[in-house]
């Protein structure tokens, strides 16, 4: 199995977070380590998924795929009726 190359990363982080991330691994028995490549990953891959959106919503506003403000509104002031519209398209 192929060894992967690994890069250390040094943060400044606030006492109470860094106390939290060692209790985090002490309760779960993972390094320090394991915990901040997990958060890492998780935000790497949230962060991901929101350029994708962004894109393919600044792709929706050039073809011209947009809904009116007014439209919108109308809409979310209708979810608290007891006749709800559907969502507009």
């Amino acid at each position: 199995m192929a060894q992967v190359k690994t890069k250390v990363l040094t943060a400044h982080v606030p006492i109470t977070m860094a106390e939290k991330i060692d209790q985090m691994a002490y309760q779960r028995e993972r390094s320090r380590g394991w915990i901040v490549k997990q958060a890492l990953s998780e935000w790497l891959d949230q962060e991901e998924e929101r350029n994708r959106l962004t894109r393919e919503a600044l792709a929706d506003v050039d073809s011209g795929h947009v809904l009116d403000h007014r439209t919108v509104l109308a809409w979310a002031d209708s979810l608290d009726t007891d006749k709800p519209m559907d969502v507009p398209r």
